[in-house]
């Protein structure tokens, strides 16, 4: 969704890295009245990041000040945003998951009382053979009859782009808007995105004083909620068919106004090279960025006629479209992050299935079809599940050779799962990626955007980067992942190729295996207290210590916590601290800054240009205490001698106790 020919358009937008929950905040900030909302996982940093932003004094656009109302559950909260907008206020709500089926009831009195809210969705497995705060769509379709706009965001950006859309449509249709995006996948997924200029908000969206109506007013009284028996309600309810005709033109509108404004262009479906294709993959969701790049692979490399196309905008439902679209096809499957056996089929699939319905008995404004396309439905992506390229190359291997088999699964050991296919690397030529391993978290999550940050303002390289950690959080193992490119990512799944590790402790070496997937010639870095080469040596597994030497790895090492705790004179930024460290290893140990032709004092200037930009607001000292543990990390940092790496330690006790129970 980049801008193009920027002169074109009036508002390219403001280059930045955000992931998709802090796009949403930016947009809301300058353009609501209030936020009431209950913050739950996974759409908290929304929440957290606009309260912030009251808590600081903002004021939006028009100059009104900031309010934010956290009553005692999400029902409640939905309540609050009910009143705020009935009084004639521009309202905004954040919330995932078991809080989004909470506010159910609440969600059809504001569709049926025409209050033009939009809530923001970190999409969310529900809570039922287990618990999981990951992303999973079983939280919208379960509200997805309430009569609210549904938008779904591929990336980061998406998200940022259609918290506007969806604004502007709910405005003009008096209807109720949900903006979603995956948990996790996008909403803590940091990627290069354009920021809306504040004269664009301003202008896309209009001031709420000039727009809505206070259904609250005492000087013009009118009558919402009533009682209807009988013979009244069904006239109301039949009635507001007024409303949602106008739904569907309105979001058509505001896309194609904001095209004509950013030149970053949605649609209610957005086909991905699908005019010649034969075989394609529908859904909805971060999953689907990914199936382009399994496109792109799959027409150079093998020469396959597939596609894809993601749907943009599930509610009002555009069937006519959907059918236009694919009815070419001769077979395509609807992927779905969620599975409701006891439906005639997933939600997607079977609305598409009716759109074609539609079509062969020649429902009016369908377009006709001579053959319905093989349709073929799949579950994936479950709680976060990994999707991987492999995973889509064999939903379209599958598509291809005709299989009987119209139901699967993708990514789990099942009778119904398909099996996987060739897994490539399918990131940028030349990408440069990171994986970090800790065990409880240690700020790694906050560490890795600050690195995305940094190395995108110092070298002006795409970034992605984005966390993996359980609901536990606390004491259990967390993984992080970074990449860094000279052009977009477009993959959403996690790292199996990676040219550099950084392990929190050596206990990651025994809760999992951190150099698979490291390249030969890769750099290993290990945050350990120990000085002496031989002593980190022998605090790494037998298993590792052989992957290593047989790969060729650098393995470098530091005591980043102790240079946090020397540097820091607030002992709260220490962790925090811990992470600039190893930007300054990072630094070190990637090629980057040689490729730049940066010396180190270049290099040094750049980094605090970044990191007062980062920091600044916090005062000088910070600023400074955060460059010297930069220059402390970049120049502190040693490596594990290759004599030292060739000789076989004896095995601490440890070792020694794993390897009788037969862990690795």
């Amino acid at each position: 969704m980049s801008a193009q020919g920027e002169n074109r358009f009036p508002y390219p937008g403001i280059p930045t890295t955000s992931d998709g929950a802090t796009g949403v905040v930016w947009v809301e900030t300058h353009i609501t009245e209030g936020s009431c909302a209950y913050p739950i996982t996974s759409s908290t940093p929304m929440g957290v990041g606009y309260q912030a932003e009251v808590a600081n004094g903002r004021r939006n656009l028009w100059g009104t000040l900031l309010a934010f109302i956290e009553p005692e559950s999400e029902h409640s909260s939905a309540s609050a945003a009910e009143g705020f907008a009935a009084a004639g206020g521009r309202v905004t709500n954040f919330t995932s998951g078991q809080g989004l089926i909470l506010m159910k009831e609440v969600l059809y009195v504001i569709a049926g009382k025409r209050l033009p809210v939009v809530f923001h969705i970190g999409a969310r497995a529900l809570t039922s053979q287990s618990l999981n705060v990951h992303a999973g769509h079983d939280d919208v379709m379960g509200v997805a009859d309430t009569g609210w706009g549904i938008l779904f965001a591929k990336n980061a950006q998406a998200a940022t782009d259609l918290a506007l859309i969806a604004r502007r449509a709910a405005e003009a249709s008096l209807t109720p808007f949900l903006n979603v995006q995956d948990g996790f996948l996008t909403t803590h997924t940091v990627e290069n995105i354009l920021y809306p200029e504040p004269e664009l908000m301003k202008t896309f969206v209009g001031d709420p004083r000039e727009k809505l109506i206070n259904l609250m007013d005492p000087y013009h009284p009118v009558q919402v909620g009533v009682v209807q028996n009988q013979d009244s309600y069904m006239k109301g309810k039949i009635a507001q068919r007024y409303y949602y005709e106008k739904v569907e033109p309105a979001v058509v509108e505001a896309m194609e106004t904001f095209y004509r404004l950013t030149g970053r262009r949605y649609a209610l479906v957005e086909p991905y090279r699908l005019e010649d294709a034969e075989y394609a993959i529908v859904g909805m969701g971060s999953m689907m960025e990914t199936t382009e790049a399994v496109v792109d692979y799959l027409r150079e490399q093998e020469g396959w006629k597939v596609g894809a196309l993601h749907v943009t905008c599930f509610r009002p439902f555009p069937g006519r479209q959907l059918v236009e679209a694919l009815k070419h096809l001769k077979a395509f499957a609807v992927l779905e992050r969620l599975d409701v056996p006891l439906a005639q089929s997933n939600p997607l699939t079977a609305e598409i299935k009716a759109a074609f319905a539609d079509a062969v008995i020649g429902t009016e404004g369908y377009p006709a079809v001579e053959r319905v396309p093989t349709i073929y439905s799949g579950s994936a992506g479950l709680g976060s599940r990994d999707v991987r390229p492999g995973h889509l190359i064999a939903t379209f291997r599958h598509l291809i050779e005709g299989k009987p088999q119209r139901y699967f699964v993708l990514g789990v050991d099942h009778e119904l799962a398909l099996r996987d296919g060739h897994d490539p690397d399918l990131r940028p030529a030349g990408a440069f990626s990171m994986r970090g391993h800790s065990v409880g978290g240690f700020g790694s999550v906050t560490t890795n955007k600050i690195i995305a940050d940094v190395m995108n303002d110092l070298f002006g390289l795409y970034v992605q980067a984005y966390p993996k950690y359980g609901a536990e959080k606390q004491g259990l193992p967390t993984t992080f992942y970074l990449t860094l490119a000279r052009e977009r990512i477009r993959l959403h799944s996690e790292l199996t190729t990676i040219e550099f590790v950084y392990v929190h402790s050596t206990d990651a070496f025994y809760t999992g295996n951190p150099v698979a997937g490291l390249r030969p010639g890769g750099t290993l870095f290990i945050q350990t207290p120990y000085t002496d080469p031989m002593e980190i040596w022998r605090h790494v597994p037998a298993y590792a210590r052989k992957a290593i030497r047989e790969r060729k790895i650098r393995v470098m090492a530091l005591d980043s916590a102790k240079i946090a705790r020397e540097v820091a004179t607030d002992p709260a930024l220490e962790v925090r601290m811990q992470g600039i460290v190893l930007l300054g290893v990072f630094l070190k140990a990637t090629p980057f800054a040689e490729e730049a032709g940066l010396s180190k004092e270049a290099l040094m200037a750049s980094a605090e240009e970044a990191l007062r930009k980062k920091f600044g607001k916090r005062g000088e000292q910070v600023v400074q205490e955060n460059l010297i543990c930069v220059r402390r990390g970049y120049e502190e940092v040693f490596e594990v001698p290759p004599e030292v790496i060739a000789q076989e330690p004896p095995p601490i006790g440890r070792e020694r106790l794993f390897a009788r129970v037969g862990v690795a």
